[in-house]
């Protein structure tokens, strides 16, 4: 017999393919631009990274057709395109957060790859849908697991074990999949998921890598129903083999799948990040700029920095391995400590010069992380200042810069776009893509971006 559990699938595949592009609001569609743009500028930036560089060198040639390698003249497959890109959107962590958690770097790449799939045109206010549902479905698959805490903290790391979902509900729509065959990339898709929190413990560059596998497997996922081929219709229902009950058994609460669709759009509580590090460290970074208030410091000048943050925070971002880029991003007392000294939290704080400078190396043993145990997991840090003349001041901010109910401004957001963007394209085309991207809605066909992304050199090695 079937019951509203065992239907879970069919109807969020019914909400994905059927839903009218015109029952999008003005806000959503507004918010889905800037996060369009804020993607293309990490992306544009990560495609000289050497996590982009090394995929790039494995990709096929292709003969006619295919995706566009961003910022290169080089085009992939689909599948290859979507690996690729996705880890140049994710490779220098200035993506966006708050979805499935790093939405843009997966569900982007994986529309990019889609329409160039796409034998008909396909309207720019109808990309923006299938961004929209990306965002949208990869979110509500991680709340339908437990949450960020409960999913992440048990060593799942949800951009890619609930992004692929994102990726195959955008690319599916893109495509123009119907009810079933969304359904069938949706249950192809639990079986592309994974995702590890390993590569925390020594700063391994494979947390790049996930953003990239998200959209591949949403994309071939897709692509795959297309062609007929079937996916299990029951894979969020409370089945053995089910999503939630292998990979969320104890956190799951499966109705978070469908409750509000269509009247709570996931996408509108994503972040756009101002700084360089782990969202995690964000609002410690702007408690810390708050306290140097304009200014720099030597090490001298301060006697101890406290941060008090929850157990969450600090077993995630509480490491000073400072040894890699990766590492080093996913490090808090390093986030503070370059933001007093640097007054700097953009990408040139964590270049390896700026991450062995022996004023940071000096501040950083005066840097300690204390677990406050009063603090729910995604609670933010307090920051507390004691300088050598014996003065002492504390901040917390609780809604971090760059959060929905504190956004980044329009200025800040372009400025950050077009720093990142600059490092691949020229003036004008900065201008040009960034333009397309904040008309996207009206754009007569939205496969023209994979143009706009292409660039002029063959090789960024």
């Amino acid at each position: 017999m079937t019951t509203d559990t065992q239907a879970r699938a069919t109807r969020l595949a019914a909400f994905v393919a059927r839903t009218s592009a015109d029952a999008l609001p003005d806000d959503v569609v507004a918010k889905a631009k800037r996060h369009v743009l804020d993607t293309f500028g990490a992306a544009l930036a990560g495609t000289s990274a050497a996590e982009t560089r090394s995929a790039r060198a494995l990709t096929g040639a292709v003969g006619r057709g295919g995706a566009s390698l961003w910022g290169t003249r080089r085009r992939a497959s689909a599948r290859d395109a979507a690996f690729v890109n996705g880890i140049a959107a994710h490779a220098l962590e200035l993506d966006d957060s708050g979805g499935c958690d790093h939405s843009g770097a997966v569900v982007l790449p994986a529309v990019l790859a889609a329409l160039s799939c796409a034998s008909q045109p396909v309207a720019g206010r109808e990309c923006v849908m299938a961004i929209v549902l990306g965002y949208d479905v990869g979110r509500r698959v991680l709340e339908a697991a437990g949450g960020y805490s409960a999913h992440n903290g048990a060593g799942w790391h949800s951009t890619l074990s609930c992004g692929v979902f994102g990726a195959a509900a955008a690319s599916a729509r893109v495509l123009g999949l119907d009810a079933v065959r969304t359904r069938d990339a949706l249950g192809h898709a639990a079986s592309f998921a994974g995702g590890l929190w390993s590569f925390i413990h020594d700063g391994s560059q494979t947390k790049r890598l996930h953003a990239g596998r998200a959209a591949e497997g949403g994309v071939l996922a897709a692509l795959l129903a297309r062609e007929g081929v079937s996916g299990p219709a029951r894979v969020f229902d409370d089945v053995w083999g089910g999503f939630f009950n292998t990979f969320a058994a104890p956190s799951h609460a499966p109705d978070a799948l469908t409750d509000g669709l269509g009247a709570h759009w996931k996408l509108m509580r994503c972040s756009i990040k101002p700084h360089a590090s782990c969202r995690s460290a964000h609002a410690a970074v702007d408690a810390a700029l708050q306290l140097a208030d304009g200014r720099t410091f030597a090490a001298g000048e301060i006697e101890r920095v406290t941060v008090r943050a929850s157990a969450f925070v600090a077993r995630m971002c509480g490491g000073r391995d400072l040894s890699t880029l990766s590492s080093a991003q996913m490090s808090l007392p390093y986030a503070v400590a370059a933001a007093l000294v640097f007054g700097d939290t953009g990408i040139d704080a964590y270049r390896a010069d700026r991450r062995t400078d022996p004023s940071v190396t000096a501040l950083l043993a005066r840097i300690t992380v204390d677990v406050d145990p009063a603090l729910g997991d995604l609670d933010e840090p307090t920051v507390s200042l004691q300088r050598a003349d014996g003065t002492q001041e504390s901040r917390h901010v609780p809604i971090a810069l760059g959060d929905p109910r504190n956004p980044l401004p329009d200025a800040a957001l372009l400025a950050k776009y077009r720093a990142l963007a600059s490092t691949a394209f020229d003036g004008a085309r900065v201008d040009a893509l960034s333009d397309m991207c904040l008309s996207l809605d009206r754009q007569a066909d939205a496969r023209v971006l994979n143009e706009r992304l292409a660039g002029d050199s063959e090789h960024l090695d």
